[in-house]
């Protein structure tokens, strides 16, 4: 049986984005290559798959492949996935069969010559991958792929921040549609759930082109509101309970979110008193995001606040990230996070949230975790937050 095939099933698909701006991101990669004598790519990522040639994988235990070469693109995709890879793919398309073990190796031979200097993510294989890469491969020279290209995702061009715009629009209605639905009694996932609804419905009616896949919500209530990526629940809500929403809309593979701590009719004294606090480093950072400015040294000026009321212990992560092809289960520009550890500077066109969290155990006045979350476009002399769900005490006591 045949291990490699073409499947040509109907028309290209609608394209996320213009030819002018798929070829704009080839050819930065083919610089970065031609720069280190490097001869192909071969991506094995969802985000690097989907960024370079829009195509959004979904893996059910296979693996997939995009080969990058000077000349072309083709991605490496299994025969259970018929022509849904080929219609999606800004370039062209090659089948593995099952009939053999590893004919996604043989897909990449068919690819990749022996002998290339070859790039590959090596934040992302596996060792058994790589051995059986090295195996296909035994003259190639592998390096490092997945850092250049990092570095080319982080700063979004025209129609990605376009495209990442509409994103946190669609989180907004998100987040009036869980609203509506808070209510004494009422279970997490009743929440979620209309949160949800109203997003895809969104998406369907305003991009009828883009796949509908992946979009979600949680609603943390209580003490599961403590962790920012704790599942929703069938916990009830009551009153008087803290809650953090979060809204993830999915459009072509980029990630946009809304966060936001909500109260449950009332809210108590310790309570209002923490989440001011929060509301004030998040206001701060949203005033350091600008051109020039250094993520670690962001990070330093918002530590500072919290230790002035004694909660530096109780923040629970860095205070932002990057934004684009991006989600809960890929994706993550390591090199444009808002923590100590950073040295990045901010440059126009790059995109993050400012995210400050803290959690206060259950044993203690005002327990729970609080989080704001908004997105901003650095510009030329500041930045553009493009997040318009409001924030706050002043708006955020809902469900009476």
């Amino acid at each position: 049986m045949e291990q490699l095939r073409t499947i040509r099933n109907g028309a290209k698909a609608r394209p996320t984005f213009s030819a002018a701006e798929m070829e704009r991101r080839l050819a930065a990669l083919r610089a970065h290559m031609a720069e280190k004598r490097v001869d192909a790519c071969l991506f094995t990522s969802y985000h690097n798959i989907n960024y370079f040639s829009d195509f959004l994988y979904c893996a059910f235990g296979r693996p997939f492949g995009l080969v990058v070469t000077h000349e072309g693109q083709t991605t490496i995709t299994p025969n259970v996935d018929g022509a849904q890879p080929w219609r999606r793919t800004f370039g062209d398309n090659l089948v593995y069969t099952d009939w053999h073990r590893d004919n996604f190796f043989a897909a990449v031979k068919a690819l990749v010559p022996d002998g290339w200097r070859v790039g590959v993510e090596f934040d992302h294989i596996s060792v058994e991958t790589l051995r059986k890469l090295q195996g296909a491969l035994p003259t190639s020279e592998l390096v490092d792929a997945g850092k250049p290209a990092m570095a080319l995702r982080m700063v979004k061009s025209a129609e990605e921040i376009a495209w990442i715009k509409e994103g946190a629009r669609v989180a907004d209605i998100g987040g009036a549609a869980a609203v509506e639905a808070i209510a004494v009694g009422v279970p997490e996932h009743a929440v979620a759930l209309n949160a949800t609804q109203a997003m895809v419905r969104e998406i369907a009616r305003s991009q009828p082109h883009v796949e509908l896949m992946d979009t979600w919500s949680w609603l943390q209530s209580g003490l599961n509101s403590d962790g920012a990526h704790n599942p929703v629940t069938s916990r009830r809500i009551e009153r008087g309970d803290i809650m953090v929403l979060n809204c993830f809309p999915m459009m072509a593979g980029y990630y946009t979110a809304l966060e936001r701590t909500l109260f449950a009719e009332a809210c108590s004294d310790a309570h209002l008193r923490l989440w001011r606090i929060n509301v004030e480093v998040h206001e701060a950072g949203l005033a350091l995001i600008r051109p020039g400015a250094r993520c670690r040294d962001i990070a330093a000026e918002l530590n500072a606040i919290y230790e002035g009321y004694g909660l530096l212990e109780t923040r629970s992560f860095g205070y932002g990230h990057s934004f684009g092809v991006l989600s809960h289960y890929y994706g993550r520009e390591a090199g444009l996070e808002l923590r100590e550890d950073v040295d990045t500077v901010l440059e126009p066109g790059m995109v993050l949230s400012m995210e400050p969290m803290i959690t206060i155990p259950e044993d203690q006045p005002g327990a729970g975790g609080y989080r704001e979350h908004d997105i901003l476009v650095v510009t030329e002399d500041g930045a553009e937050n493009i997040t318009g769900f409001p924030y706050g005490p002043e708006h955020n006591i809902v469900g009476g």
